[in-house]
């Protein structure tokens, strides 16, 4: 565990040398604010827990788009600049590698989600909502963040440079995000299949709710284990080579 840890730090000592981390972090909090104030703050004639639900649904958006940016370094541009091959001659698993990596990402990320917690803050200022409200659908952001850096984890170590490991992310969230809307358009129990999929929708609508439900932590999880372990099965196939 001790080499995971180096890893992390390694990558996390990264994220604040270079202006990436700072740049993704500020473009996320920027779009959240920004659609909170025009969907929740300015919108008319909606209750608290509508406006909360609202800032839910909007933060996941910056949150998908941030996750591959994040995440397009971590073995992207280890390959291009040649460290890698240190990496895997190095008496550490691939797991150390794939999993000290995920977790400075996902550090950043859950960072940058935390920083927005002044925005349903502002609600108690003319209305009232639940806090277990509140903390269930961050549970559901930071779910959501550790399914899509997984994916963007997964690009970058398939992908040979840091612009291409952008474009795979895109290539595998686009479908799964919008999976729901194929289901729309089939008849059951595909229908039911393709929504059971979806990264977004159906699976994120019970946190922005406030509703924890067992079966989509599960699917986060499943999700961010199964891109992990893929991840890992790519390193460790070219480290062979």
């Amino acid at each position: 565990m001790s080499a995971v840890l180096l890893i992390a730090g390694r990558e996390l000592r990264a994220y604040l040398r270079s202006p990436l981390g700072a740049i993704v972090v500020s473009g996320l909090l920027l779009m959240t604010g920004i659609l909170f104030y025009i969907f929740g703050l300015n919108a008319e004639k909606l209750l608290s827990a509508e406006v909360l639900r609202q800032f839910f649904y909007n933060a996941s958006g910056p949150i998908l788009i941030a996750c591959p940016l994040l995440s397009m370094r971590l073995v992207a541009e280890e390959r291009q600049t040649g460290t890698l091959t240190l990496l895997h001659t190095a008496p550490i698993r691939g797991w150390h590698i794939v999993l000290g990596k995920f977790l400075s990402a996902f550090g950043v990320i859950a960072l940058a989600t935390v920083l927005t917690a002044y925005m349903p803050a502002l609600i108690f200022v003319n209305g009232k909502v639940s806090l277990g409200h509140i903390l269930v659908g961050y549970t559901g952001l930071l779910l959501l963040g550790a399914a899509a850096m997984s994916i963007g984890l997964f690009a970058s170590t398939v992908a040979r440079s840091q612009v291409v490991a952008v474009v795979v992310s895109a290539l595998i969230l686009a479908p799964l995000v919008t999976l729901w809307l194929l289901a729309k358009v089939t008849d059951p129990p595909l229908s039911g299949f393709l929504a059971a999929l979806s990264l977004h929708h159906e699976n994120f609508r019970p946190f922005m709710e406030g509703v924890l439900e067992l079966q989509h932590v599960v699917y986060y999880l499943a999700v961010t284990g199964f891109f992990l372990l893929a991840s890992t099965q790519v390193l460790e196939a070219r480290r062979w080579r």
